[in-house]
């Protein structure tokens, strides 16, 4: 029998522990916000050490997202995609700043992987906000993230993505590190 339905879903937590009615104002408390979605998702063991959050103009919660890969058998659901999936389906629409006058933000707590990358190009973001870097995650982890563009920045700014690096940078780096020292597992 072929399949014909994808279900992805995030943890039960997330609907404990995420105030969906909360403003985001700031860049820095998106990347918080990222950040602790990274290092919840790790200590419930509910996947790996990654998350990321789609803002309104008015700096809402659209969706958030947390790595899905090993519990949900599913290589696409990082973070930033399970986000942009969940905020394209909420919105019913595949570029999410069509629903929207004014900018969209995808916040994360580490820097899109190739996949992710090429994701963040089409779901319809107009400003991107990272945490650690994709060396940080290469380097405290066992995580492969895949070849860029070596012009990537200038790539999604050319599209219209404005991209902010280094936000909390130190505390995305703890959550990875903590995870590379437990032995964490692939998520």
């Amino acid at each position: 029998m072929l399949y014909a339905q994808v279900h992805l879903t995030l943890p039960a937590w997330v609907h404990e522990r995420i105030d969906a009615a909360a403003t985001y104002p700031g860049d820095e408390d998106k990347v918080a916000l990222a950040i602790e979605l990274a290092r919840i998702n790790v200590e419930a063991a509910s996947g790996g050490p990654f998350g990321a959050a789609v803002f309104d103009p008015q700096h809402r919660i659209v969706s958030v997202g947390v790595n899905r890969v090993v519990p949900q058998n599913a290589s696409l659901a990082h973070a930033e995609n399970m986000a942009f999936l969940l905020a394209q389906q909420r919105l019913q629409a595949f570029r999410i700043n069509d629903r929207y006058d004014g900018p969209v933000t995808l916040a994360t707590s580490a820097q899109p992987c190739c996949q992710c990358y090429g994701a963040t190009v089409w779901a319809g973001v107009d400003r991107l906000l990272i945490g650690a870097r994709a060396e940080d995650v290469m380097e405290l982890t066992e995580f492969d993230e895949g070849p860029l563009p070596a012009d990537w920045i200038g790539e999604l700014e050319k599209r219209g993505i404005e991209v902010v690096r280094d936000i909390r940078r130190e505390q995305a780096r703890a959550v990875l590190r903590a995870y590379g020292e437990h032995g964490g597992q692939r998520y």
